[in-house]
């Protein structure tokens, strides 16, 4: 579903990514995991089309990511980018506009799980409302490749865990591949298929969470300190 060639990303002296591969399958949960600055924003924004490499190729079922590869991902940024005088109905309204398979029906039991009010305005709203209302426009979306970049941030940690166990009521896991970046490891633990660290703009390792548990009987967070540390 989403293939990295030999990827290098810089900005001015600085380097993003650092020839990095890697090939993603379609129906699995990705979890990119590393240090602030290792390089998963920079991964999640080629493969919305939103950053271009320096060096290699990005595909996504098959086809170089350019910005027209937005009707096919559904990308969640870690920034807050609203219209400030809209209402929550009125971004609805405006990804609606924007996105063919933006779905209505869906958009509806997603307001009701998240708790946000329709008529409320943007400025309104908490931080923690947005981050919510940020996942509704992201998961009201029928892609074929979801991004998460920090989606839990903000939330109130008594509630994340609700939340993530809500997201399996809207991913499809036999066509959807989705790739979360986030620091909020314990909460979606249970989610992920695979895990992929970053540190430096190179990926230093990658596992299976289901064998990282059995064969060498470490939870994503005690994997991660060791290869961290290292």
């Amino acid at each position: 579903m989403i293939e990295f060639k030999n990827i290098s990303k810089k900005y001015g002296r600085d380097s993003g990514l650092d020839d990095v591969s890697f090939a993603l399958d379609k129906g699995k949960i990705y979890g990119l995991i590393g240090p602030n600055g290792s390089g998963k924003s920079t991964t999640l924004k080629m493969i919305a089309g939103l950053v271009r490499p320096t060096k290699g190729t990005v595909l996504v079922r098959g086809k170089a990511v350019d910005r027209r590869i937005a009707k096919d991902v559904a990308y969640l940024s870690e920034l807050d980018m609203f219209y400030q005088p809209f209402t929550v109905k009125d971004m609805i309204d405006f990804y609606a506009s924007q996105f063919e398979d933006f779905r209505i029906d869906r958009v509806n039991e997603l307001l009701a799980f998240m708790k946000l009010d329709p008529d409320k305005k943007l400025k309104q709203l908490s931080k923690g409302n947005r981050g919510r209302l940020k996942l509704v426009l992201a998961l009201a979306r029928e892609t074929s490749v979801l991004l998460l970049d920090e989606p839990f941030s903000g939330l109130d940690p008594m509630v994340r865990d609700s939340i993530v166990k809500g997201l399996l009521s809207y991913i499809d896991f036999e066509n959807q591949t989705v790739v979360i970046a986030t620091h909020e490891i314990d909460e979606i633990e249970p989610l992920l298929d695979e895990v992929l660290a970053i540190k430096d703009g190179k990926v230093i390792d990658r596992q299976n969470v289901e064998e990282l548990r059995e064969t060498k009987g470490l939870s994503i967070i005690q994997w991660m300190k060791m290869t961290f540390k290292e």
